[in-house]
């Protein structure tokens, strides 16, 4: 018999040898691996199940939001104020918030994980500051605030910022202003942060810093042709006030 021959069988002998070890380890192994392929299989099914239960409920949170938003764009009118028969209408806007508010939160506490759901949080702050309950309303606005989200934690901080505006504590709003002038987040772009710091500084009264946030926004917002974008054009507009009458 020659070399290549007994090398040739030698193969064959460790192949076979391999063959029965494999064989007896999945003999022995054998629950092992049906209790682990069980394990995956309910792992998959798990996870497709989570999947389709999330759909399902991002469905009803979705439905849910809408209804509380039809709600919040219901119309308010003034008594005797015509409307069209059938038109469901609130007296004030104080009624019209109450109201739109318990939808929210229900969105809110019901769907917190789902898109609808965080926004129903955010708008649970707009129907408490519209009622003037406002400690509910930033707490509200604080919650969204840290959101994972940047688009939906900019709307918090950027309605958080008129609350702290509105109830005197604006040393807390020109920091989130210029936190929010410094971002890149599409719901509440630099510029329109920018307008709303300078309102505030001439507000009270101080017009230098107002007109210097008003020339930065004028000579930084245009696009890459140079025209003034939209932020830069108001800028524009606060600088140089046309009198009144002028068009």
């Amino acid at each position: 018999m020659d070399n290549a021959t007994k090398r040739e069988l030698k193969k064959q002998d460790q192949f076979h040898a391999i063959t029965e070890h494999g064989v007896e380890w999945a003999n022995r192994n054998r629950q092992t691996a049906i209790v682990s392929g069980t394990a995956v299989v309910i792992l998959i099914l798990a996870i497709v199940g989570g999947y389709v239960l999330f759909q399902h409920r991002s469905t009803a949170a979705s439905t849910a939001f809408g209804a509380a938003m039809q709600t919040y764009q219901t119309p308010v009118a003034m008594p005797g104020q015509p409307l069209p028969p059938g038109t469901k209408s609130y007296a004030t806007v104080s009624e019209r918030a109450a109201a739109a508010n318990a939808q929210f939160q229900s969105v809110a506490q019901q769907y917190g994980m789902t898109q609808s759901g965080k926004l129903a949080r955010y708008f649970t702050g707009l129907t408490y500051m519209e009622e003037g309950q406002n400690g509910p309303a930033e707490d509200a606005f604080k919650k969204t605030a840290g959101s994972w989200s940047p688009d939906l934690a900019a709307l918090g901080k950027f309605s958080l910022a008129q609350l702290y505006e509105q109830t005197g504590r604006d040393p807390q709003a020109v920091d989130l202003f210029n936190e929010l002038s410094n971002g890149k987040a599409s719901t509440v772009p630099p510029g329109l942060a920018q307008i709303q710091l300078a309102e505030l500084y001439s507000a009270e009264g101080k017009a230098d810093k107002a007109k210097e946030v008003y020339a930065k926004l004028k000579d930084k917002d245009k696009d890459a042709k140079g025209n003034p974008g939209v932020a830069g054009s108001i800028a524009a507009e606060k600088l140089n006030p046309q009198p009144a009458g002028q068009q």
